[in-house]
């Protein structure tokens, strides 16, 4: 006979496992599968990100006028930044669930005439209910802005090229990440017409329209339509971009969305390379000698002088040579140490795979950048062209 502390516990009951598979499966669908280190960093960025929001509505005035400033201040400075990104009715239902919230007592009871208890209201239920009709409210305006900024993000990369097209002599490859669902980053390789039947040149172009979000979008989407429009023309690369940055004036609202672009059109045959930069991060030429080389002729980012005028660059490249052309969302990323990324570690990527494949290349950079940054929340659209020289 089995003494007691001999005695199997009992198998789990059918209901009990049912339980807690029905647990296992509703945390599943909550967290999307995350482990929970997972699930800290998402809200750590989602916090820095929201913080940096609302920190935006209140300054600090100086070193002195910032030491002096009470908690009690600051705290107040960014309670107004909260309540001002409200509309006024969901402003009153947060303040009034807050006053709910911190009523001391909690409720009170009606008494009634004859002496007995009556109906008790508390104060902390109504209150929470309120935060919670608010918290539906803005739950269903995100929603509907999601939707629409994902219809944006679709539309953007159908204007967009998914790979790169075939151009002889060279190898390309490109990545773009928005910081927001939508980006205000631009880049396109495709073939222009020239003058000269059966000759063709390919255009490659790397944008960055100042803003982020969906008014820098809309403004990428302009970009590439008079790009892909002008350079049908049979026009030089100058008259290309002199139209185009007097198109750009026009929807800069005054220069405050001026665009930095880096425009370039090359020839098969000889593997010239004839650019412009229009306020763009210098795109670098890495010879298969090792030697690093600026590409900077040009003139002022687009749509901030109707009458700018820009010169023309040219080089020849040769087969071993590379040329990285980026946006400045690429070096300014910043680790949790709030350091950029910067050229000299971008250079180091390159110099170190110049023997790999664009697309090899490519991988690697990207991956040094994800290491870098880390968990730190992405500020900037980042944007990357490699193309090596066959």
């Amino acid at each position: 006979m089995n003494s007691p502390s001999q005695v199997a516990p009992p198998p789990p009951s059918q209901a009990s496992r049912g339980v807690g598979e029905h647990l296992r499966q509703f945390w599943q669908r909550v967290t999307e599968g995350l482990e929970l280190s997972q699930l800290w960093k998402q809200f750590s960025a989602d916090a820095r990100a929201s913080y940096r929001l609302y920190q935006r509505d209140f300054q600090a005035q100086s070193a002195q006028e910032e030491q002096k400033r009470s908690v009690w201040r600051t705290t107040q400075k960014f309670a107004w930044a909260i309540l001002e990104k409200l509309s006024p009715a969901r402003r009153v239902l947060l303040l009034l669930g807050v006053v709910l919230l911190l009523f001391p007592s909690g409720g009170f009871t009606y008494m009634q005439e004859s002496g007995e208890r009556g109906t008790e209201v508390d104060f902390h239920f109504y209150g929470g209910l309120l935060l919670f009709v608010l918290l539906m409210l803005e739950v269903a305006d995100r929603v509907v802005m999601k939707r629409d900024l994902e219809i944006a993000r679709d539309i953007q990369r159908w204007l967009l090229p998914a790979s790169a097209p075939q151009v002889p002599g060279l190898g390309i490859a490109f990545a773009t990440r928005p910081a927001n669902t939508v980006a205000g980053d631009y880049y396109d390789v495709f073939a222009r017409p020239q003058a000269i039947p059966g000759e063709t040149r390919f255009l490659l172009a790397v944008a960055d329209v100042a803003g982020k979000s969906m008014p820098a979008a809309l403004l990428m989407a302009t970009l590439q339509a008079s790009l892909r429009t002008l350079s049908q023309t049979r026009c030089s690369l100058r008259e290309l971009v002199a139209s185009m940055n007097q198109y750009s004036v026009t929807n800069s609202q005054g220069g405050l969305r001026f665009t930095t672009a880096f425009i370039a059109e090359f020839e098969p045959g000889p593997r010239r390379l004839s650019y412009i930069n229009a306020g763009h991060n210098a795109p670098v030429v890495r010879r298969q000698s090792g030697s690093i080389e600026r590409l900077s002729a040009g003139g002022m980012p687009l749509g901030i002088q109707e009458e700018a005028t820009y010169e023309s660059g040219e080089t020849v490249l040769q087969p071993g040579d590379w040329l990285l052309i980026f946006t400045d969302g690429l070096v300014e990323a910043l680790n949790s140490s709030g350091e950029e990324y910067g050229e000299p570690r971008m250079l180091n990527v390159l110099q170190a795979g110049a023997s790999a494949s664009a697309d090899e290349l490519l991988r690697r950079m990207m991956s040094d950048l994800d290491i870098f940054v880390g968990a730190t929340p992405q500020h900037d659209d980042v944007t990357c062209m490699l193309v090596k020289v066959q």
